[in-house]
């Protein structure tokens, strides 16, 4: 039996305990289960013990009991509370209709001229193993087959190659 939550009669009392004992591991739970977020921990564990003192003539007042009674309440809670997330759509202010852009799709074009003429002002090597992982969406071993060098040298230009394709588009004003 517990020292603290078995030797008390008055049901506040026993409530005030029960948090005293249970509070500080059950938020330490909780917050692990809710991502860290401390408010919504905080909530549940406040729930949690809203819950207790409704139901405090049906628990156990055993510490093994009423810690595993504790858990599964806030275990529960949190499911709940990511199925009502999950299941209303996020608000959102209704756009000014003066605002809202429509993608008539010269953002894009503009970004494939850009970088096309930083990829031009790359060396062949360099432009070459770009355009062969990236372009065409192949391996680096698929790569090297094709440009016949061995794979690691295609990883080298590779990495050189994309840091010098950055430096270009940053100073251009594209990347950032």
């Amino acid at each position: 039996m517990c020292p603290v939550l078995g030797h008390l009669d008055d049901m506040e009392h026993r409530i005030q305990a029960l948090y005293e004992q249970f509070g500080g591991p059950l938020l330490r739970h909780v917050r692990k289960t809710t991502g860290n977020d401390l408010q919504w921990a905080e909530d549940v564990v406040q729930e949690t013990m809203v819950r207790a003192w409704r139901h405090s003539d049906r628990l156990q007042w055993e510490p093994g009991l009423v810690w595993a009674w504790l858990l599964t309440v806030a275990r529960r809670i949190v499911i709940d509370g990511r199925r009502r997330k999950s299941a209303r759509p996020h608000e959102v202010e209704p756009p000014e209709v003066d605002t809202v852009a429509v993608s008539d799709g010269c953002d894009r074009a503009l970004s494939a001229i850009v970088v096309a003429d930083a990829l031009r002002s790359l060396s062949q090597e360099h432009r070459e193993v770009i355009e062969q992982t990236y372009l065409r969406d192949r391996t680096i071993s698929e790569a090297a087959e094709i440009l016949g060098i061995p794979p690691g040298t295609v990883k080298s230009r590779l990495y050189y190659g994309i840091r010098a394709l950055r430096g270009l588009l940053r100073d251009k004003g594209v990347a950032g």
